[in-house]
């Protein structure tokens, strides 16, 4: 089974290997710890929080480990004036303030932080189009236009 490829900004990555190093280095000693002090009373609610907190660790460090293993970095500031990966654009949606943007992949996109993803309407619509361009997205919600004024 091929797994998909995460794109992510280096900064991205860093970020995700310190969550990883984390959760197996300190917060699984946390875990042991609190296992062994609740005594594995399994009528005890302490003794079973700490099992699901385990268990939602444990899944995490799956979850990044299949992430990181599959990653391409993405590198900025090579548009050559056409959005792709890494591109920071600037926009203008029906006349509403210009917004800025930075074409990440989804494991790193925070709309609210100016970073949205490939893969959302939004990004998808804008990656091979140029400054100057009028570009229509499709969302959930419908159509809309935005005026793609700079890349970079």
């Amino acid at each position: 089974m091929t797994s998909k490829i995460t794109y992510m900004t280096f900064q991205g990555l860093e970020r995700l290997e310190n969550e990883l190093h984390y959760l197996r280095t300190v917060k699984r000693a946390e875990l042991a710890e609190n296992l062994r002090d609740t005594l594995g009373d399994e009528e005890d609610n302490e003794y079973l929080l700490a099992l699901d907190e385990q268990a939602f660790v444990e899944g995490r460090i799956q979850d990044l480990e299949l992430l990181l293993a599959n990653v391409q970095l993405i590198e900025p500031g090579h548009s050559n004036g056409v959005v792709q990966m890494g591109s920071t654009v600037l926009i203008r949606e029906n006349g509403t303030p210009l917004e800025t943007f930075t074409i990440v992949g989804s494991a790193e996109a925070n709309p609210q932080a100016g970073f949205i993803s490939n893969e959302s309407p939004l990004g998808r619509a804008l990656i091979g189009h140029r400054a100057g361009e009028e570009i229509k997205v499709r969302t959930p919600e419908g159509e809309m236009q935005v005026h793609l004024v700079a890349v970079s």
